[in-house]
């Protein structure tokens, strides 16, 4: 697997002080307008968020993710088949 935190993102999106659900639902929008083979890097306070919801949803969708914990908050990376 490639490593996606050394790449450069295509767009980070910041949701830190969201809570469940809207980091996922505003990933899902964000990956929607990212072309095909684009990294999304999205800085997240939500523990559920961060460690469940994203995780899940980008492993259903084949995508592959790096979750990077930094203090109280975390740097997802995904990377948009």
């Amino acid at each position: 697997m490639a490593d996606l935190k050394a790449q450069t993102p295509t767009e980070v999106l910041d949701v830190l002080g969201r809570v469940c659900p809207y980091p996922l639902v505003l990933t899902k929008k964000a990956l929607e307008k990212l072309p095909s083979g684009g990294i999304i890097k999205i800085l997240c306070d939500a523990p559920a968020s961060a460690e469940d919801s994203l995780p899940r949803f980008a492993e259903s969708k084949g995508m592959p993710i790096e979750v990077v914990k930094s203090g109280d908050s975390w740097e997802i990376y995904i990377q948009k088949p």
